[in-house]
């Protein structure tokens, strides 16, 4: 076993839940693209909060003044694990989804009939239906084409990108097919037309550093859930950019950034549960500062999922029965998912059959039903899909293939 390897598996004991059994298996949790698991430090978080300090915000006594606190220091941190500016540019929000949506309702009151947004046919669902309502206004919505490969036609994209074009709307990574977007390439091409890039980092963010300011985006999302945190959603938004939109808020709610999008009380417990998550990922690196901690830790994370995802996809290929979808692991950039249909057996009953012996992974689309639709397998009832997540093992996949060829055999 390599070093890598020692210390991520000398880790696991970090995740309570990597204990639990059934069925006389010990769970194999290969679902990580729909939620990863919670280390205990970030349980440890959430309840330190409850019991010290469960107040309202914006209050003159200590327990709201240490939540206005954390909650700021949240804001700092997430901005570090990103890569931003600063915590000013951190909003969150109930998930992804919702904080998108609002999105589109500050964005749409700057558009007008004719106006072009550009979304893609590999996209989840939470940053194309947030776009595609833009319709009912005028607005015109483009896809981009996805082709049989899993990867986004980038002649088609450019095409595409014209002096209408208002904003673009596109995901760093693929949960349905662990594509990785170009995102550089397409930033540059909205800089000449005076567009919005709008970024879903949702399944990029576990698996690999990000340095948003670099990118020079102007909108990102992303969820802690999907990076072994609670379920609260974040938004960055490029500085001074929020305090130009006109976001749905009471009237009473602080209109400058990060605040101005951010309706009603926030999930303060679970936002402490995000602090805690970055500094738990940050362990995992070196580095005199938290941000060179973090971006360490996540190439650490990064090389040990994909080598793990790789051996995962060669051996899947070496099934009968089993067809891979999405790019191949050639190139390094590629996020550690891989789906499958097994001829024969459609989603549900291969991962029935793969619970049974305490796997666990995913049938269906995975809200990213448009991309599974165009590959022609939404009928068939999607595909099954593994993801690799940091606490995930070779034994683990040793597991489901032979699981996965006792099927094959039947």
């Amino acid at each position: 076993m390599d070093k890598l390897s020692q210390l991520f598996e000398s880790r696991r004991k970090d995740f309570p839940s990597l204990a639990r059994t059934y069925n006389g298996h010990t769970l194999a949790y290969l679902d990580g693209p729909g939620g990863t698991q919670v280390p205990q430090a970030v349980i440890d978080a959430v309840t330190d909060y409850f019991t010290n300090c469960n107040a309202n915000a914006q209050g003159y006594f200590v327990t709201s003044i240490e939540s206005d606190e954390l909650i700021a220091e949240a804001r700092e941190t997430v901005a570090a694990f990103l890569g931003t500016e600063n915590g000013d540019t951190i909003s969150f929000g109930q998930n992804m989804t919702t904080l998108n949506y609002a999105l589109s309702r500050a964005l749409e009151k700057s558009l007008h009939p004719g106006d072009e947004v550009l979304i893609t046919q590999l996209d989840h669902e939470a940053n194309r239906g947030p776009w595609l309502r833009l319709r009912e206004r005028g607005v015109v919505v483009r896809e981009v084409k996805l082709l049989p490969n899993g990867t986004l036609d980038m002649d088609d994209f450019r095409k595409k990108i014209t002096e209408n074009t208002r904003l673009v709307a596109m995901g760093f990574s693929s949960n349905a097919l662990g594509t990785v977007n170009d995102v550089s390439t397409v930033r540059r091409w909205t800089y000449k037309v005076g567009a919005y890039l709008l970024v879903d980092a949702v399944h990029f963010v576990p698996h690999f550093p990000i340095d948003v300011k670099s990118l020079g985006v102007d909108f990102l999302l992303c969820s802690a859930y999907k990076f072994y945190g609670p379920h609260v959603g974040i938004l960055y938004a490029k500085e001074g950019l929020l305090e130009q939109l006109d976001c749905e808020r009471v009237c009473t709610q602080d209109h400058r950034a990060p605040y101005r999008i951010e309706t009603g009380t926030l999930n303060h417990e679970g936002i402490a549960g995000v602090k805690a998550t970055v500094e738990y990922i940050s362990t995992y690196g070196e580095g005199d500062t938290l941000r060179e901690k973090i971006v360490s830790a996540m190439e650490r994370i990064s090389s040990y999922e994909h080598e793990l995802a790789l051996y995962a996809y060669k051996c899947l290929g070496d099934i009968p029965g089993v067809t891979i979808y999405g790019p191949s692991f050639d190139e390094r950039h590629r996020a550690p998912t891989i789906s499958f249909t097994f001829e024969g057996l459609n989603p549900i009953e291969v991962c029935k059959s793969l619970n049974e012996e305490g796997i666990l992974a995913w049938d269906g689309h995975f809200y990213a039903i448009r991309p599974i639709e165009v590959l022609g397998l939404l009928e068939q009832g999607g595909v099954t899909r593994i993801g690799i997540s940091l606490y995930n093992t070779k034994e683990e996949i040793d597991r489901l293939i032979k699981a996965l060829q006792k099927l094959s055999a039947r």
